[in-house]
Formats: C-alpha cells, sequence, structure tokens
C-alpha cells in the first residue's frame, strides 16, 4: 500500500514561478505538482494537496496556527505525515507554535519553504520540497513513523522546529539550529539521528488544543533604552514578555529597570529571560545582573530560541492563570523546546 502525505500550501518564496509572457513572479499552482516534478511519482508517496489563497509569511499570526493545527486533525487518519511550505520569515514561529498545539502525535509534521522561488531554474525549493516529502512518509524498520514530531527541513537538514530560527536572507542555509542537533542529515541517503527524535510517551488518538493568548510581547534590551520607553511596554496590558537580554540572560542593574519589572510581575506579567546570542543558554546564577532579575521573579528561559519561547508563552497563558504553575510549566520541556 502507498503510504500518504498532505501538502499544505500556505504561501511564500517557495510557490513563486516566472511567467513566461510577462517575466513577473506569479503563485505556482502545487495541484499541478506531478506535471511539474515528475521525478516525484519515484517516491513512491500518493501526494494530496491542500493550497491557501497565498499568504505573505509576514502576515502569519495564530489564526494560520490554528488553522493549521484544524487542518492536520482533520486528515490526521487519511495520511501517512504532513509537510506545510511557509514563508521562511516566520516558519519558525509557526512551526514552535503547532508543536505545543498538537498533543500526542505520532506522525510527521515537516515545514519546508525556500529562498528562490521554485520557478526558478536553481531553485532550493525543489530538494527542499522533494526531501521533506520523503521524510514525511518514512517509516522506520519497526513500521513506525522516522521523525514523529513538528520539524522543519531546510538545505540538507532536518530540524526540531521548536529550536529553529531564521540565520540569513541570503544563504541557502537560511536556518540553524545551534542548541540542538540536527534529526536527520541529508546526503546521498538520509540519516536520521534516531536517539533525538522525540516520540510519544503513549498511544493515543491526536488532540489538538488551539487556546493561545495573544497578550505577549517581545522587549530586546539594548544600550539606549530608557524609562519612559520600558515601563510603556509593559504597561500596554500585556501578561506575558519574552525578556530578551545580553550573553548568558544579563541586563542593566538600574533601579529603575528592576522596578518596572519587579512592578509589572507583581501585576501578575510573566517574564521569561532568553538570550540574544544565537547560541548558549540563559544562567542566572553566574553574574549579578542575572541574579537580581531571578530575585524579583523572572524565570529563565534557559537554551530556548525566542520563536519557542513567544509561543509557549502564548500557549500556557492561555491555559493557567496561578503564577507558581504558569512558572513551572515554562521551566520544564513540553516538547523538547528546552534542554533537561
Amino acid at each position: 500500500m502507498k503510504r500518504s502525505v498532505l501538502l499544505i500550501y500556505t504561501g511564500g518564496t517557495i510557490g513563486m514561478q516566472t511567467d513566461p509572457h510577462s517575466g513577473a513572479l506569479v503563485p505556482f499552482d502545487f495541484r499541478h505538482i506531478y506535471e511539474e516534478f515528475p521525478s516525484l511519482r519515484r517516491l513512491g508517496v500518493e501526494i494530496d494537496v491542500l493550497p491557501f489563497d497565498p499568504i505573505d509569511s509576514s502576515n502569519a499570526s495564530p489564526e494560520l496556527w490554528v488553522r493549521l493545527a484544524e487542518i492536520i486533525k482533520e486528515n490526521y487518519t487519511r495520511f501517512d505525515g504532513f509537510v506545510v511550505l511557509h514563508g521562511t520569515d516566520t516558519m519558525s514561529y509557526t512551526s514552535s507554535a503547532l508543536s505545543f498545539m498538537l498533543n500526542n502525535l505520532n506522525k510527521p509534521v515537516v515545514f519546508t519553504g525556500s529562498q528562490i522561488p521554485i520557478g526558478v531554474l536553481r531553485t532550493d525549493g525543489r530538494e527542499n520540497l522533494i526531501t521533506a516529502i520523503e521524510i514525511a512518509a518514512a517509516k522506520d524498520p519497526k513500521g513506525r513513523a522516522e521523525v514523529p514530531e513538528v520539524a522543519l527541513y531546510f538545505q540538507n537538514r532536518l530540524f526540531r522546529a521548536n529550536r529553529t530560527t531564521k540565520q540569513s536572507a541570503e544563504e541557502l542555509s537560511a536556518f540553524v539550529s545551534n542548541n540542538y542537533p540536527p534529526l536527520a542529515e541529508v546526503g546521498v541517503n538520509i540519516q536520521y539521528n534516531r536517539s533525538l527524535i522525540l516520540r510519544p510517551k503513549r498511544e493515543a488518538d491526536l488532540e489538538i488544543d488551539t487556546k493561545l493568548c495573544e497578550d505577549v510581547a517581545i522587549i530586546k534590551i539594548f544600550p539606549g533604552l530608557n524609562e519612559r520607553v520600558f515601563r510603556a511596554m509593559l504597561n500596554s496590558g500585556v501578561k506575558g514578555v519574552v525578556l530578551e537580554t545580553y550573553g548568558a540572560g544579563n541586563a542593566p542593574t538600574k533601579e529603575w529597570f528592576i522596578g518596572a519589572l519587579r512592578e509589572a510581575i507583581q501585576r501578575g506579567v510573566t517574564v521569561i529571560n532568553v538570550t540574544q546570542c544565537s547560541d548558549g543558554e540563559v544562567n542566572m546564577d553566574i553574574y549579578e545582573t542575572g541574579v537580581a532579575l531571578q530575585q524579583i521573579g523572572v524565570i529563565s528561559g534557559r537554551d530556548m530560541t525566542t520563536e519557542a519561547a513567544t509561543a509557549k508563552m502564548m500557549y500556557v497563558l492561555a491555559h493557567e492563570q496561578s503564577p507558581k504553575r504558569i512558572a513551572s510549566l515554562l521551566k520544564k520541556s513540553i516538547c523538547g523546546e528546552i534542554g533537561k
């Protein structure tokens, strides 16, 4: 029996091709995917296509995340895996959010896209698309899905989605996962790093949880950030703040800065500390500045990416009201987004 994959096209660079008459970039119709890429038939995978009206990924939102979760739930029993084509700019946000929203997942959900439109001769989209489909349909020697988690495939590497961030607007290797190794590396063959892949703890039906709190802000610390601006952000009605700090979680120790954070936390605002660095983690026990944040109730995000911390904050705040319970969930790994 043929394995089957649902290809969900949301938009992005991968879905563009050159109009032969005008020379302009126009949307590619993925419903004709076999005509454009006849080599796909050799994979032995039945591919169904569900196209959206293309969304520029700059306009990605929680509404899109919910729609994707619902589509996967509705089609879950019909397919062996799913491939989501998405613009690169916000792919890490969307895929991170899906990792929290899809519970008891035991099938692959592979996000991919491209830096060069699929209709351009030297596109990276063709290889990304074909390999993502192959991975989404792949079974291990026991007949189980090779990668039963939300993943992101780009330029010969498959990553845990909630460990990724986009690191280049120019390079074809657009994504990195500096704090967690690839789940698979692709050369002549696909080499799965099976010991790194997250598997469900128990056999159960897929459940989706689409409750999200959107009253969340990302605040990046920088030299020159003043009290008026900082307080305005904290007093804007947010319920959660992802605080991007220096190095291992350091921030100013000025009394107004610490005081503003303390007052916000006392009002019930949850603050999680993530590093601005591309790799490494927050450790608020090392320096005085980190200790000061810890003492007023700022939560360490350890090695989480900003994208994962933001999605997780939205997810947790929608489900919990107790500050103690919120802190507990943010500190522990829910779906592999944070180191042990």
